[in-house]
């Protein structure tokens, strides 16, 4: 094992070895519901009521979380709240709007905020909530800049709560499937890995297209995916990167709001990495190319019916995983490293390495050469 490969797996702070030797792969119910204290739930406040939240995080918070709770809403739709308020038996005293967020600081009842709001507003929500008392899970992208990353990490320090970043694929057995075979090299050493994540995107006036709010387009919504899995089936931090980005409707696509992205990354063990990102069409897999065969998940990405499957000496086969309800999972285990007292294994300094490697892929992009990591 390299240096490079043992820098990495100690600074993920057990993301490496420990955490993917011992995933959650029986999910909700799984290993953070063995080790808590009985009967304990936290209490989870949503900061932001799209989509996402609607149709998966309350969801899970509410019927197949063991360790925490849906407990507060904050919202700038006071009629959505509280209808919110209602389907979920949420306290109306135990709802926010942006104004008064600060005042959570006085409510018992809610431990963690869960930040899930346009890319641009993760810093500042983050850290008010960190000064408020509260930890925070926080959804990806971190945020929209290396020092957004450092403020917020900064803010949940000094104020001693954990802060953890929303990279549910860390908690589904497909994905945690990939990176043991690539780590106890079962088909012999890893060579080129490809990564690919992308969806047409649609109403041009939604926020991702908004470079205001969202920071960027496609890498930094859907791409991030492929370089998470770049990394964890690479086992070590690349050392340079190149890419191009392409724009075939400059209409919906302003400057700054990258359609697709090509990037390629070069691991300090010979493992090379081409992945894309698109806004343009559906990307979907990640795969892994190995000495003696090659292992994947296709669909890699979707919140269900996520496969994995490998061809080795033996012929092909499914991994035979079950399946996990990503955010259920990803909520019970960091309320369970709360309880105990222990670190998030998806910690913010996860969440800057990325944040600081998108950075080299637009500056590759923009510069038309190869950038050093």
């Amino acid at each position: 094992m390299g240096d490079s490969r043992r820098r990495f797996l100690k600074e993920l702070s057990g993301l490496g070895a420990a955490a993917w030797a011992a995933p959650l792969l029986s999910g909700a119910g799984g290993a953070a519901a063995q080790t808590a204290e009985p009967g304990k739930k936290l209490g989870f406040a949503l900061v932001g009521l799209g989509s996402l939240s609607g149709n998966q995080i309350a969801p899970a918070l509410f019927q197949r979380t063991k360790l925490c709770r849906l407990a507060g809403l904050v919202s700038g739709h006071p009629d959505k709240a509280r209808e919110w308020a209602k389907r979920y038996a949420v306290p109306e005293k135990n709802i926010y709007d942006y104004a008064n967020f600060d005042q959570i600081r006085d409510n018992p009842d809610i431990d963690v905020v869960y930040v899930v709001l346009p890319n641009s507003m993760h810093a500042e929500y983050t850290i008010r909530a960190a000064r408020a008392g509260k930890h925070v899970l926080c959804e990806k992208p971190m945020a929209v800049s290396v020092k957004e990353c450092d403020e917020m990490i900064a803010a949940c320090k000094a104020a001693g709560r954990q802060l953890a970043i929303g990279y549910r694929l860390h908690f589904e057995p497909n994905n945690l499937e990939m990176a043991r075979l690539a780590r106890e090299r079962v088909l012999g050493a890893v060579k080129v890995i490809e990564a690919s994540a992308g969806f047409r995107i649609g109403d041009p006036a939604q926020w991702r297209l908004n470079k205001a709010l969202s920071g960027g387009g496609s890498l930094l919504d859907i791409g991030i995916y492929a370089l998470q899995a770049a990394r964890y089936i690479a086992g070590e931090e690349p050392t340079s990167v190149s890419a191009q980005v392409s724009i075939t409707d400059p209409v919906k696509f302003k400057p700054g709001v990258d359609e697709s992205v090509l990037f390629r990354l070069q691991f300090p063990g010979g493992a090379v990495a081409n992945c894309s990102s698109s806004y343009a069409t559906g990307l979907n897999r990640f795969w892994a190319g190995a000495e003696g065969g090659w292992f994947e998940v296709n669909p890699a990405l979707n919140y269900t019916g996520i496969k994995g499957r490998l061809s080795g000496p033996q012929g092909p086969r499914d991994f035979g995983l079950p399946a996990v309800d990503h955010f259920a999972a990803e909520m019970d285990a960091f309320s369970d490293c709360i309880l105990n007292e222990r670190p998030t294994t998806v910690p913010g300094e996860e969440g800057r390495r990325d944040q600081r490697i998108m950075a080299a892929i637009y500056e590759s992009a923009e510069k038309g050469s190869t950038i050093a990591l």
